[in-house]
């Protein structure tokens, strides 16, 4: 049996699909007689495409990642779907005036009229490699693509199987994909590494397909027959490690070479340690599956090392929900004896200490995402995120401090919340300008299927609709859309506009001058030295020198109370004796000075330890020399604010 797997576009270009490489292996070893291809069409597209339009990879990003909200990656092969070059083409441009750029309306809309022809040239070239079984991958907006190639593949050669899985297609979606698309010939939900091989085995012996979990077929009648998906996702052990023959052989020849620099996809754990007791009410990221586990470190380690030297790729990006916290002293630390020089990308939670983040960063964790989505401890709480906001603060100083980026969302839009949660925040932004920044400006929340929010409306959310491109996508009725959809519409929940622009606005500030924005400290035991660089604050230097002082600065490494950090400086330095006034007016004016951030009652110092002392020292001696009125000491009322000129 030959077996075809398809990536469609909009698959990334700059890694090669986990999904397919795991489908392949479990095909070449676990079905007797079967071999499996890749074909990669989504690298086969900025082929095709640029030699007939002006298409960047920017471009390519956009329709694969970042209009993911509005659908436009999908609209545009909905043409090849519905065999119609002007397929809703008015009701898109409707509802998308004012949202897009003239240009990108313009791009989106010639794309959508030419890709029927990509479609029909992908198709026939499936066709062409007489394969016995097709199978599509479906995630973010690969879905109409995939659908489109199907629907071909099946007028051309109707005696193939096609089928569909991905995350696209897990459960209910599944079932909605299959009941509406007769061309496509079976749905894989769920995991796939044993329900694909089990649906080629019973396709070669002929037997029954009833007891494979999960998966969708049809009946003598032709009836669409979904059966129930498993009941408890495959073990750490059952998950293959992917095989990627040709998909970098096949980036070499494309004109998408040029675009991206391409990286690995590692897998160590599925599910979510986390979501497990307490799902973030806005997640649907697990689909029909919390439960979290992990391979062994071993298998991991030699999984990883196996990719670098096969491929020799430095890059890998890791797909884990959240790291498997066991990896810090197990996987991370072989990783940083083994001598190669990785470059690795991880979801982690935004509690973890100092010294695991350290650990991160010798083992090639450059880029990390923390889940961080707000700095307000009220709003946190209401997402069951299990942080506050001066931890989430705390996170952004050290991930600077040990050279990890940082990559993070602000949202906002949660049920209960109000401007009073955001008001406090907004004032403090411009102190954190030298930190990582969101990566955009902030969004509200998309109700995802299988979050809390989406299963349970008594948190605040009814009469749940899919979003409005489903509709002007699919030709479905509302009842099979919301079957298919990921996203829905909702009513606005939380602050109103005047709050929402207040925040983008300081959100772009932060954004705007974070690479000009410095805030560093360098504790030389008897004093503290601080040196800034931030345009919302004048001074440029100062030092801490009060014994008192310096030690409430050492404790606000950490979240403290006020009555916290009198209890322990005072046993650190008993003399001056403080009270809880003073301790708040000295804070007051750390936090008027931009080196500390307030957020319930909590106080967290924002300024990493000087990676460099000599450059630290030279951009302090520089601004003794020229700025001298704003070098500040420590003011003999104990305030630390610094003395007039």
């Amino acid at each position: 049996m030959r077996v075809l797997l398809v990536n469609m576009p909009w698959s990334p270009i700059d890694l090669p699909s986990l999904a397919l490489g795991i489908l392949k292996r479990s095909v070449d070893e676990r079905v007797p007689g079967a071999t499996a291809e890749v074909l990669h069409a989504n690298l086969a597209f900025t082929d095709w495409i640029t030699e007939r339009t002006e298409f960047t990879g920017d471009d390519y990003e956009y329709y694969a990642l970042s209009s993911y909200f509005m659908g436009c990656g999908d609209w545009v092969f909905s043409s090849a779907l519905y065999d119609d070059p002007n397929w809703r083409d008015e009701e898109f441009t409707a509802s998308m005036t004012g949202k897009l750029k003239a240009s990108r309306m313009k791009m989106t809309r010639d794309l959508h009229r030419i890709v029927p022809e990509f479609v029909e040239m992908i198709a026939r070239q499936v066709v062409a490699s007489e394969p016995d079984v097709v199978g599509f991958t479906s995630t973010f907006q690969q879905n109409t693509a995939a659908l489109a190639c199907a629907r071909r593949v099946k007028e051309l050669a109707p005696h193939l199987v096609t089928v569909m899985g991905g995350a696209n297609c897990d459960g209910e979606q599944g079932a909605a994909v299959h009941r509406n698309f007769a061309f496509v010939d079976h749905v894989v939900r769920g995991e796939g590494e044993a329900a694909f091989p089990a649906l080629l085995t019973a396709l070669t012996e002929q037997t029954p397909l009833d007891d494979i979990p999960g998966l969708c077929h049809r009946d003598a009648t032709g009836k669409s027959v979904a059966n129930p998906m498993a009941t408890k996702p495959l073990p750490p052990a059952a998950i293959l490690p992917p095989d990627y023959s040709g998909y970098f052989e096949r980036l070499a020849a494309s004109v998408a070479r040029n675009w991206v620099e391409p990286k690995l996809v590692v897998e160590g754990a599925r599910g979510c340690w986390w979501g497990e007791k307490h799902h973030c009410t806005f997640c649907g990221l697990n689909g029909s599956f919390m439960e979290f586990r992990s391979k062994s470190p071993d298998t991991f380690y030699d999984e990883i090392m196996e990719l670098a030297r096969r491929h020799r790729v430095l890059d890998m990006y890791v797909v884990d929900n959240i790291l498997d916290m066991r990896y810090l002293t197990t996987v991370l630390p072989r990783i940083i004896d083994s001598g190669y020089d990785l470059r690795l990308h991880i979801e982690i939670k935004a509690n973890m200490k100092r010294s695991q983040l350290r650990t991160l960063a010798d083992a090639g964790l450059i880029y990390v995402q923390p889940g961080i989505e707000s700095l307000n401890s009220r709003v946190l709480d209401l997402m069951d995120k299990g942080v506050s906001g001066c931890q989430n603060v705390r996170m952004l100083r050290d991930g600077a401090e040990t050279g990890l980026s940082v990559a993070w969302n602000y949202l906002h839009g949660f049920p209960g919340e109000s401007a009073e949660d955001y008001d406090p925040v907004i004032a403090q932004l411009p102190a954190l300008e030298h930190l990582d920044p969101p990566v955009d400006l902030s969004a509200r929340i998309a109700i995802e299927r299988f979050s809390p929010y989406f299963e349970r409306p008594e948190l605040g959310f009814t009469g749940l609709r899919p979003e409005e491109h489903y509709r002007f996508t699919y030709d479905l009725p509302e009842e099979e859309l919301y079957g298919m959809a990921y996203v829905f519409e909702a009513p606005a929940r939380g602050i109103d506009e005047p709050t929402v622009k207040t925040l983008n606005a300081a959100l772009a500030d932060w954004r705007k001058h974070h690479t000009d924005a410095r805030l560093t400290h360098d504790d030389h035991g008897d004093r503290i030295v601080l040196v800034s660089r931030r345009r919302t604050f004048s001074w440029r230097a100062m030092e801490l020198t009060d014994p008192f002082e310096l030690a409430v600065f050492r404790l606000l490494d950490q979240p403290h109370s006020v009555q916290a950090l009198l209890r322990k400086a005072a046993a650190r330095v008993p003399v001056p004796a403080r009270d809880e006034t003073q301790v708040q007016e000295l804070l007051d004016s750390w936090i008027a000075l931009g080196i500390v951030f307030a957020d319930a009652g909590q106080y967290v110092h924002i300024a990493p330890a000087a990676v460099n002392e000599d450059l630290l020292r030279l951009d302090f001696m520089r601004h003794i020399h020229t700025e001298d009125a704003d070098i500040a000491s420590v003011a003999q009322d104990g305030t630390g604010v610094p003395e007039p000129a």
